[in-house]
């Protein structure tokens, strides 16, 4: 008997619907064919001992098993439960009740019971765009699944109640989840807020205007003056994500199986990679490519501490897609692309010893041991960095004090008005959403200088001896400052705090 069951493979951040295809003849054998890895090659054996345990068998007979696209590699655990569910009805032990409505999804322990998968959000949005009826996977991946409507999906925990729905009809749960509710209701609880840095004040102005803006930001200090602890709270000031922006992040983290029952996220990333990190998991890649860390960032931030002590190729990788914000990966038969559009937060010691050329200092480093240090990062990477600001420490009197700062709160809304500035003037093109977004064109047309603020500008280049690559920068900057104090035209006093934002630009900036 001819039967056909119906599971999903994800390729990149998209599902492609596999329809497994059970014949069983007279005969001896078992013939797995399609193109599956050795994790599917292997499903027999788990397949055999979870049947037995529940009351059932594999028949003795020659059993032929089609994974169709044939010619498309599937790969992974998660065919366990389709696969088995194939040869129960094609052996007619149990009875295929409406199963080709269902897509089926999940891999077997030897006592019947499920695991959990990865992509389950993008096999129910290929689901529901296929018109399936229902979409039956471990009850792990039920709440990530469940956010995408007009699908039923049932989370279940043993392979028994799968066969006891289409054999007798026994009702499965359905995972409802109100996405918009449980969306809305987890928006505003940050982890850390701003209100917990003492001092720093023009440290967090300038985290205001990355934020405001969408700028990439270093942060140049000695060690204790608070910089990891400044870019951990980046997040809280963020504009919320749009259910758009969750949907997209909880789909690379679904394929990763970094999600499971947390359903749809709610919070922006925030992926902080040791410096140890190759370039494959920076960027993504593998035999069988996986998204990388700056994917994971998709619509949050990347923070790279200690900037200087990861290898200089892993950095440059980064390059690319920085400025075209996704990244593809190429492989012999199939190309994927994954989304990276990512706010890069790096933080970097000015010198071996971790402290600026200061007599005062309890280690000191030469001029030339600072610029050998700083000369392991490119010219090109720190191109793609708006704003560079020293973080010095901060004084007794600040860390003593009983007051609290200002809170991500009331920061985060001047930011989502700044915001909302940007999404009203960049409406009509389709790839730019925020100042940092801006090419050559976009510059000239939405920052232009009034003559008091374009002398200002040249001769800042010409005293400071600002680079030519700073040039736009200061201008993108320059325009976000504008934008949070809801000014229309770019002014005086906005280039010129622009201008303080490019410290590693500066000839002569280690003294």
């Amino acid at each position: 008997m001819l039967i056909k069951v119906y599971g999903s493979a994800v390729f990149g951040i998209e599902a492609t619907t596999i329809v497994v295809e059970v014949n069983i003849d007279k005969g001896v054998g078992y013939h797995l064919v399609g193109l599956p890895d050795n994790a599917i090659k292997e499903s027999n054996y788990r397949i055999a001992a979870a049947l037995q345990n529940i009351g059932y068998k594999i028949p003795g007979k020659k059993i032929t098993i089609n994974m169709a696209p044939a010619d498309m590699r599937k790969e992974g655990s998660a065919y366990d439960l389709t696969l088995a569910l194939g040869i129960l009805t094609a052996s007619e032990q149990i009875k295929s009740n409406g199963i080709e409505d269902y897509l089926i999804m999940g891999e077997l322990s030897l006592d019947g019971s499920l695991q959990p998968i990865k992509g389950a959000l993008p096999i129910a949005i290929k689901a529901q765009a296929e018109g399936f009826k229902g979409f039956i996977l471990p009850k792990d991946n039920a709440s990530e699944a469940a956010v995408v409507n007009g699908l039923e999906v049932y989370g279940v925990e043993n392979i028994k109640e799968v066969i006891d729905y289409f054999d007798c009809g026994t009702p499965l749960h359905q995972t409802i989840v109100d996405t918009q509710k449980e969306f809305y209701n987890n928006i505003d609880h940050p982890e850390f807020d701003f209100a917990d840095v003492k001092g720093q004040e023009s440290i967090k102005r300038c985290m205001e205007i990355a934020a405001a803006g969408g700028h990439n930001i270093i942060l140049i200090g000695p060690p204790g003056a608070g910089k990891t602890m400044l870019a951990k709270r980046l997040p809280s000031i963020l504009p919320p994500m749009t259910l758009q922006e969750a949907l997209e992040t909880t789909k690379i983290h679904s394929v990763v199986g970094k999600v499971k029952n947390q359903g749809l996220m709610s919070q922006r990333p925030f992926r902080n990679p040791h410096h140890t990190i190759s370039s494959a998991a920076l960027v993504g890649g593998g035999g069988y490519p996986q998204p990388g860390e700056i994917s994971l960032a998709h619509n949050g931030i990347l923070f790279l501490d200690e900037l200087p002590e990861f290898e200089r190729r892993v950095l440059e990788v980064m390059r690319q897609p920085m400025e075209d914000r996704e990244v593809t990966i190429a492989r012999a038969q199939y190309t994927v692309t994954y989304p990276s559009s990512f706010m890069l937060v790096a933080s970097m010691n000015p010198s071996p010893s971790g402290y600026f050329n200061d007599p005062d200092a309890p280690v000191t480093s030469s001029p030339a041991e600072m610029q050998r240090y700083l000369g392991k990062i490119s010219g090109p990477l720190l191109d793609r960095i708006d704003i560079h600001i020293e973080v010095t420490p901060v004084p007794f009197d600040k860390l003593s004090e009983e007051r609290n700062g200002e809170d991500s709160f009331m920061v985060r809304k001047r930011v989502m008005a700044a915001r909302e500035i940007q999404i009203q003037r960049f409406r009509d093109t389709e790839s730019i959403h925020y100042n940092a977004q801006m090419g050559p064109k976009n510059i000239r047309k939405f920052c232009v200088l009034d003559n008091p603020s374009r002398e200002l500008l040249k001769m800042a280049m010409k005293r400071l001896n600002l680079s030519a690559r700073a040039y736009d920068r200061i201008l993108k900057v320059s325009r976000t400052i504008a934008d949070l104090e809801n000014a229309s035209h770019i002014k005086e006093n906005h280039i010129s705090e622009a201008i303080q934002y490019r410290s590693l630009d500066r000839e002569g900036w280690l003294g």
